[in-house]
C-alpha cells in the first residue's frame, strides 16, 4: 500500500533537509489575531511600520493568502551551534584578546531566506504534481505558495498547530529537537493533507528568559516589546541607539542570542545546523576595530549573502561603537577616532558615545578636536554629552 499523500510531503521534505515538518489546516487562527492586535495597540512593533492590523490581520487568515487554501505545511531548518551553551560574557573573554561583538547565530551563515526558499520551492513542486490528472473544471490544478518569514504568515503559530512545538515565554516556538533554534518555513496549498495534532504543552514556572534579558524587552510571560529588543535595535532600528539601552546591548552587534541561550530547552541534544546556517566561530564573533574600519565595499562584498546586509553599513558602524564603548578596550580608540570622521552622522555620533565611556587621553583629545568641523545637530550633541561624562568621572 502506498504513501497517503500527507506522508509522501513529509518525506519529501525531510529529503530536501527539513528535518522537523507537520501539517496543519488552513483555517483561520482566531486567538493569534487578537494577541497580534492587543499587541500592536500597546505600540510593541517600535518602528516596524509595515506591521499594520490590516498585514497582521491576513497573516492569521490563510485562506485569504491563497483562494482556495486547505493545507498547511510547516517545515523547520536548524541553525543550532554543534558546541552549544551561551556565549562567553565580556568578562570573560581573554584580557589579551581584541574586544569582540557578538552576532546572533541564525546571521552567521548564508542568508535563511536564500537557503530555504530554494528547498521550499522544491516541495512545493512535488506537492503540486500530487494527485495531478490533466487539469479540467472539475478537477483544478493544485496550487502552492511559499512563505520563508518574509510573507504575512503566522509561522509559529502554525507550527504550534502542526505539532512541531509550542511559544515559550520568549515568543519563540520551543521543540524537542532543535529546541528554538529552528528557522521556520512554510508551503500553502489548495491540496487536502490530513493534519498532525497540534502540541500541547507550556514552560511551567520557568522564567529564565524573562530574568535574563538585559534591556527588559520580555516585560512579560509571550509579551516582546521591540522597542528594548536587541535584535530590533541592532538589525531594524535605523536611527540612534536610545542612551538608557546601549549598555544593556553589551556586545551585540547583529542580534541577539540571551533569552535562547538561558533556555532549558537549548540545553538537550539538538539537530544538526544545516552547513549553510552554521556559519563560523569568527562569523560569530567579530573583532570590534576590524568592524569600526569596514568601507563601503568591503561591508558590500563581505555581507552580500548575509543577513548582516539587511542593518547597512552604517547599522552594524553603530552598533560595533556601541559594543566598543560598552568593552571599554583603549585598543578600540584610535579606531573610535578615525570613526568620528566616518561619512555617516550615525556612525560619528555612536563613535563619540563610545569615546565618552572608554575615557583616557587620546579620547580627551579626539572628542573636542572634532567639534568645530562637525555641523550635524545630534553628533555635537553626542560630542558634548560624551565630554560631559569625561567631565564627571574626572
Amino acid at each position: 500500500m502506498g504513501l497517503s499523500p500527507a506522508d509522501a510531503v513529509k518525506r519529501r521534505a525531510r529529503e530536501l533537509g527539513f528535518a522537523q515538518v507537520g501539517i496543519t489546516d488552513a483555517s483561520p487562527f482566531p486567538d493569534d489575531e487578537r494577541r497580534s492586535l492587543d499587541w500592536l495597540d500597546a505600540g510593541h512593533q517600535a518602528g516596524l511600520g509595515w506591521m499594520t492590523p490590516e498585514r497582521q490581520q491576513r497573516a492569521c487568515r490563510p485562506a485569504e493568502l491563497l483562494d482556495g487554501a486547505r493545507s498547511l505545511i510547516v517545515v523547520g531548518a536548524s541553525y543550532a551551534d554543534p558546541i552549544g551553551g551561551p556565549a562567553p560574557e565580556l568578562s570573560d573573554v581573554d584580557a589579551d584578546a581584541p574586544a569582540r561583538g557578538r552576532v546572533a547565530r541564525y546571521a552567521r551563515g548564508t542568508d535563511y531566506h536564500d537557503v530555504m526558499k530554494a528547498r521550499l520551492h522544491e516541495l512545493a513542486t512535488f506537492i503540486e504534481a500530487l494527485d495531478a490528472p490533466a487539469p479540467s473544471p472539475d478537477h483544478p490544478s493544485i496550487r502552492t505558495r511559499v512563505f520563508v518569514d518574509a510573507s504575512p504568515l503566522v509561522e509559529r503559530a502554525a507550527a504550534v498547530r502542526a505539532g512541531l512545538g509550542f511559544i515559550g515565554k520568549n515568543t519563540n516556538l520551543l521543540t524537542p529537537d532543535a529546541g528554538s533554534w529552528l528557522l521556520l518555513g512554510a508551503v500553502l496549498t489548495t491540496l487536502s493533507l490530513q493534519p498532525d495534532t497540534p502540541t500541547v504543552r507550556d514552560c511551567g514556572q520557568c522564567r529564565l528568559c524573562l530574568d535574563a534579558c538585559p534591556t527588559g524587552a520580555l516585560p512579560a510571560p509571550f509579551v516582546l516589546d521591540a522597542n528594548r529588543c536587541i535584535s530590533y535595535l541592532t538589525i531594524e532600528h535605523k536611527g540612534s541607539i536610545p542612551r538608557d539601552l546601549r549598555q544593556g546591548m553589551g556586545a551585540h552587534v547583529f542580534g541577539c542570542d540571551v533569552c535562547q541561550d538561558v533556555c532549558p530547552w537549548n540545553r538537550r541534544t539538538r539537530t544538526p545546523a544545516w552547513p549553510e546556517l552554521a556559519g563560523t566561530n569568527d562569523a560569530g564573533a567579530p573583532v570590534l576595530s576590524d568592524l569600526l574600519r569596514i568601507d563601503a565595499e568591503a561591508f558590500r562584498t563581505g555581507y552580500r549573502s548575509s543577513p548582516i546586509s539587511r542593518t547597512k553599513r552604517r547599522g552594524l558602524l553603530r552598533n560595533a561603537a556601541i559594543a566598543a564603548g560598552n568593552a571599554g578596550d583603549q585598543r578600540d580608540v584610535p579606531a573610535l577616532i578615525d570613526a568620528l570622521a566616518d561619512p555617516e552622522p550615525l556612525v560619528r555620533g555612536h563613535a563619540a558615545w563610545a569615546l565618552g565611556q572608554i575615557g583616557g587621553d587620546a579620547a580627551c583629545d579626539a572628542l573636542p578636536a572634532a567639534q568645530p568641523s562637525e555641523h550635524d545637530a545630534s553628533v555635537l550633541d553626542e560630542i558634548d554629552a560624551a565630554l560631559n561624562m569625561l567631565s564627571a568621572l574626572r
